[in-house]
């Protein structure tokens, strides 16, 4: 027998509910079922047009949105971006068109992983390097870390008022559960082809051997991060840079006081710039998105399409379910 696609949606619907039923549902957090459409291809979006009778330059608002990552963000029911490859998507579509004539970053991220923020800023450098065109990063709720890292990359830094940004810096956390194991009777059994295999584990203690090998890693990551700053924030000296780089974070007018961002403002402000930057008169601003996607105002944010709710069920997944293998970050990851 053939279903149609509303009974296939409905079928679709009574299997996720019991799926929920099965594992428990919880008061917060929802999965949203939705259509996939079969041509992925990224779509255009005007989110402002100047007025005037023809208005044929653009600028084009590209998100990075998020912790940084270079792997797919799923969700249980919907398909995920890596946002690396998304970003990369975006800004060479952006350069395939000559009528793009500069790019707004709107960063709204605490930062994420070192190799993810680092090809995110070589991205965003290739892209000036082969076009020409000016890059303004806008930073909305926070830029921190990686997202500071990679607003390093663009022609200028616009800080929202509110905005909280720095934590220039690396960390890397990891458990050590053997004494609970101990209590539980539970010993695990371990074969390793050297005694630092295993460095790292949340099954045994740390050696001083372990953590000097760790903490030599996050010293050769975190001078690559004042490099980057270094050599885009060209009015601080080294010794200033890194005193600011204790992993603080700052507001838009601290971070606006001591240099690491160009001025403060808006989004709009941010647009202005580019403008300015690129020379056009009269613009018409766009974004990039997924078939399904929409986005009515300069502050509607749609690196994955949202489209309306098919249905809604409410799944919480333990935390162990996650996985906790220790990792160096650019991050601001405060009280975890």
């Amino acid at each position: 027998m053939r279903l149609t696609g509303s009974v296939r949606m409905v079928t679709t619907c009574v299997c996720a509910v019991c799926l929920a039923s099965a594992v428990g549902c919880g008061p917060t957090g929802g999965y949203k079922i939705i259509p996939i459409p079969a041509d992925k291809t990224l779509e255009e979006t005007t989110i402002i047009r100047e007025p005037g009778m023809v208005v044929v330059d653009k600028i084009a608002v590209v998100d990075v949105d998020g912790v940084i990552v270079n792997s797919e963000r799923n969700g249980l029911f919907t398909e995920g971006e890596n946002p690396v490859s998304l970003l990369t998507e975006k800004l060479n579509r952006a350069a395939e068109d000559r009528l793009v004539k500069a790019v707004v970053l709107r960063i709204n991220s605490p930062g994420g992983g070192v190799t993810a923020s680092h090809l995110m800023y070589e991205e965003i450098q290739a892209f000036r390097r082969r076009t020409g065109r000016p890059v303004v990063a806008v930073m909305l709720d926070l830029a921190t870390s990686g997202g500071y890292y990679v607003a390093c990359a663009c022609d200028e830094i616009v800080a929202h008022p509110t905005t909280v940004t720095g934590s220039i810096g690396v960390i890397m956390m990891t458990l050590n559960v053997s004494k609970a194991l101990e209590k539980l009777y539970i010993k695990p059994n371990i074969f390793k082809s050297g005694p630092r295999k295993d460095a790292g584990s949340p099954f045994r203690d740390m050696t001083e051997e372990d953590r000097a090998i760790f903490q030599g890693l996050i010293d050769g990551y975190y001078q690559r991060f004042l490099g980057v700053v270094g050599a885009n924030r060209t009015k601080l000296t080294a010794e200033r840079i890194r005193k600011l780089a204790d992993g603080r974070v700052y507001s838009a007018d601290e971070a606006l006081e001591h240099g690491l961002v160009d001025r403060v403002g808006t989004i709009r402000s941010a647009i202005a710039i580019a403008k300015q930057r690129c020379g056009a008169e009269k613009v018409r601003v766009v974004i990039y998105h997924r078939p399904l996607g929409w986005a009515p105002t300069a502050y509607a944010q749609t690196s994955v399409g949202r489209p309306s709710t098919v249905n809604m069920i409410n799944i919480n997944l333990p935390d162990w379910l996650e996985p906790s293998t220790p990792r160096f970050m650019y991050l601001w990851m405060p009280g975890r």
